[in-house]
Formats: structure tokens, C-alpha cells, sequence
């Protein structure tokens, strides 16, 4: 069976099962033109966020940390160790329908994206390591994204041979060339480097809002489903989690360790969207393409209350605790002594 009839037999499924009280979703019907139009603006958001998130590397800061690779290997462990795993966790203990779980599988599989260095920042991690590590994770995506999703898709019965590799390894693809150009700007032209990239994200902000809001007022209420919720409002704080226990075992610093946390629990929501809408038929993904905008929600959210948590304790520790911390990070960026 080709990717085709598996489309078809899949719109079919839902077709027949409309908005009906078994949790099923309804296919989303969305005229020509305005399919056009989103798809247009969704693959312009994604590469204005990509020149934001390039415009944010430095040539010599990936350098230094490529010569010590031990904090970023373990980063990227977490990252397409753990999202890919819980992704598929999720689905299955929830009893997903295809459609649902293929959509929480890529939204598992993606790289990081520029949120988490955002968090890292508020969360006094190592800016450094986030940004390389946001920059390793998009390169390594090209190869490791299309594998785990193969990997992942053949525990769902009808999945095998409907995810669209060639069109999800088009989009990864297509991110190197404006990150490139952000790097770009940040070498030759540092001083319009920091305005460029805020100016880029205030501008994408509004756009994704404003068509968000546009697209999704008639069809939210098809994808509020809670097995829908509880993914969305899961798998990132499980990233969280995880990723911050695994770097605590692999002896990371508390400050890498926080950083490493931040980057595994945020996704690159702007590719997710991007690959949900163009690489598949609206009749076939119908509103779950939504799911990405929901899970950013929880994602914000959750990365906002872990940051004030921890705001909390840096207030109400020892300032000898906070001294004492502060040296062994000095003496050694990510990696605690033996």
C-alpha cells in the first residue's frame, strides 16, 4: 500500500467518524485559496524564525564547544533520546488514533527550537551550550528525525508507510539556509545581530498569532479532546524532567544541567506547524495541525512556573551555596569534578 491509499483510507476513517463522542476528530475543510495562503505563511514564519535563531550563533562559541563535546552529546541524547520516547509513550498508553499519534510523534521528533534559549537565559543556564546545542539539534535532525519517526511509526497499525519523509526532510532542509544567512548577519554585521533577530521574532509573533487566531476560531473545539490535552500538557514537562535527571547523572553542572533541561522540553513548534501543513493533505491531518499551537501553550506555561520555582530558590539560598556553585562552574563550564 503506497503513501497515497494510505491517505485515503485514513481521510476515510475520519470522514466516517466525524466529531463523533469516541474522541474521534473531524476532517478539516479548508478552501484552496486559503490552504494556499496558510501554507505560504507558515513556511515565511518558519524562515524569519530560523534567521532570528541564526542571527543568535557565534561562529567561535560552536567551535569551543565542538572541541568539548561531552555536555552537547549529552544534550542531544536527551533530545531525540527522550521527546521521540515519551512522543511515543504517550500515544500509546492513550490509544491514539493514527492521525493523532503520527502528529504527536513528529512534534516529539523535532529539534529544539529558539524558545529554549529564552528559558535558559531567565533560568541562568549556560548560553553558550543552548545555542550550540539548538544548532547541533537542527543539523542532526536531518538524519535523526525521518530514522525515529520510521522507528516509532511502525508501532502504529496503518503508519508504516504514510509519513512523508521526503517532504519532512524538504523542510529540515530548507531551515539550514536561513539560519545560515542569521549566521551570517551575526559575523559580518554583529551590531544589526541582537535588533535583527528581536525584530524578526516581535514580527513572526504577531503573524503566527494573528493567522492563528484567524484559522482556528471556527474548528479549536475539534481538537480540545483530552487525550489531545493530556499529550500537550505532558510531553513537555516530562522533557523537562527527564532532561535535567539525565544530565544530573552524567554529572552536568547544575547550570547545564538547567540549560539541558530547557532544550529537551522545548520544541521547534515553527517546523513542527510547517511540516504538519504542507507535508500533509488538510483533508488527511484536518485540525490537528492545531496541536503544536497547543502544545506551546503548555510548553510556556510549564518552562514559566519551573522558572519561577527556581527564581524562588535563588532568593532563598545561602549566599556561601551560591559562591561555592559559582566557582566549580568556573572552573569548569558544564562537567562537576569527580
Amino acid at each position: 500500500m503506497n503513501v497515497t491509499e494510505v491517505y485515503k483510507e485514513i481521510a476515510h476513517i475520519y470522514n466516517e467518524g466525524n466529531f463523533s463522542g469516541n474522541g474521534s476528530i473531524g476532517v478539516l475543510n479548508i478552501p484552496p485559496s486559503l490552504n494556499k495562503a496558510i501554507n505560504i505563511l507558515t513556511v515565511v514564519i518558519l524562515f524569519i524564525s530560523m534567521i532570528s535563531l541564526g542571527c543568535t550563533m557565534e561562529i567561535s562559541k560552536i567551535k569551543t564547544h565542538l572541541f568539548r563535546p561531552k555536555g552537547v552529546a549529552i544534550a542531544l541524547l536527551a533530545q531525540f533520546g527522550i521527546m521521540p520516547l515519551t512522543a511515543f509513550s504517550l500515544a500509546k498508553m492513550l490509544q491514539m488514533d493514527p492521525i493523532k499519534a503520527v502528529t504527536v510523534l513528529i512534534c516529539g521528533c523535532c529539534p529544539g527550537g529558539s524558545l529554549s534559549n529564552i528559558f535558559s537565559l531567565a533560568m541562568k543556564g549556560d548560553m553558550n551550550l543552548s545555542i550550540v546545542m539548538t544548532t547541533c539539534s537542527c543539523i542532526a535532525a536531518l538524519g535523526l528525525m525521518p530514522l525515529l519517526l520510521y522507528i516509532y511509526c511502525q508501532g502504529f497499525s496503518g503508519l508504516e508507510n504514510a509519513v512523508p519523509y521526503f517532504g519532512i526532510i524538504s523542510a529540515l532542509a530548507f531551515t539550514l539556509v536561513p539560519c545560515a544567512i542569521g549566521i551570517a548577519i551575526n559575523h559580518y554585521k554583529p551590531n544589526y545581530a541582537s535588533l535583527a533577530g528581536l525584530s524578526i521574532l516581535i514580527v513572526s509573533g504577531i503573524i503566527v498569532f494573528s493567522l492563528s487566531g484567524f484559522v482556528i476560531k471556527d474548528v479549536i473545539r475539534m481538537v480540545l479532546l483530552p487525550d489531545v490535552l493530556a499529550v500537550a500538557a505532558l510531553m513537555p514537562l516530562i522533557g523537562f524532567m527527564l532532561g535535567y535527571v539525565m544530565s544530573v547523572m552524567c554529572r552536568l553542572s547544575p547550570k547545564c544541567s538547567r540549560t539541558v533541561s530547557m532544550e529537551t522540553g522545548c520544541q521547534n513548534i515553527q517546523l513542527c506547524v510547517t511540516i504538519l501543513k504542507v507535508a500533509f493533505p488538510p483533508q488527511v491531518i484536518g485540525p490537528m495541525f492545531l496541536f503544536p499551537l497547543i502544545y506551546y501553550t503548555f510548553q510556556c506555561t510549564e518552562a514559566l512556573l519551573l522558572t519561577l520555582c527556581f527564581r524562588c530558590y535563588q532568593a532563598c539560598k545561602t549566599p556561601a551555596e551560591d559562591v561555592d556553585v559559582k566557582q566549580v562552574e568556573v572552573k569548569q563550564p558544564c562537567l562537576l569534578p569527580r
